[in-house]
């Protein structure tokens, strides 16, 4: 789990972890480097478009571009904020925008829907008076009983 680049880089993007959650250079290196490559492309990106309008359509082009320098300065700055609120990432658009692609989590997914039908079946009107952590517990155990 902790050679994923893309989930440490999630866990760097959030401003309460940034880099404190762990002590190894080589683990924080691969997930900076994955957020710097992705800032780069989204750099990229954002430049294309606005070379494909004209200019006259849009008298302020030359304002929004943002090169790979800039993003990469917006991320040296994120990580030396001392600030850990998720208000932080407005300040940074770029970083802000990683952040959301990496952190969102997806609307429907067969995993939560796996977990809502065994909490269906272990919460039956003939346990309806199960404590919550009783109920955890056994929702817990049954969904992880490939590891015991």
């Amino acid at each position: 789990m902790l050679t994923d680049p893309e989930l440490i880089a999630a866990a760097i993007l959030v401003p309460k972890f940034k880099t404190c959650w762990t002590s190894d250079e080589n683990i924080l290196k691969l997930g900076l480097d994955y957020i710097r490559s992705h800032l780069d492309c989204q750099a990229e990106n954002h430049i294309s478009d606005h070379s494909q309008s004209s200019e006259e359509e849009d008298f302020f082009s030359s304002l929004k571009k943002t090169s790979p320098l800039e993003t990469t300065q917006q991320l040296d700055a994120y990580l030396g904020c001392p600030r850990d609120t998720v208000e932080v990432l407005k300040s940074f658009p770029a970083v802000c925008q990683v952040s959301l692609k990496l952190n969102t989590a997806l609307p429907a997914s067969a995993a939560c829907e796996r977990l809502f039908t065994v909490a269906g079946l272990i919460f039956r009107p003939k346990r309806a008076r199960t404590a919550s952590k009783n109920f955890e517990n056994q929702l817990l155990l049954r969904l992880n009983k490939a590891y015991w």
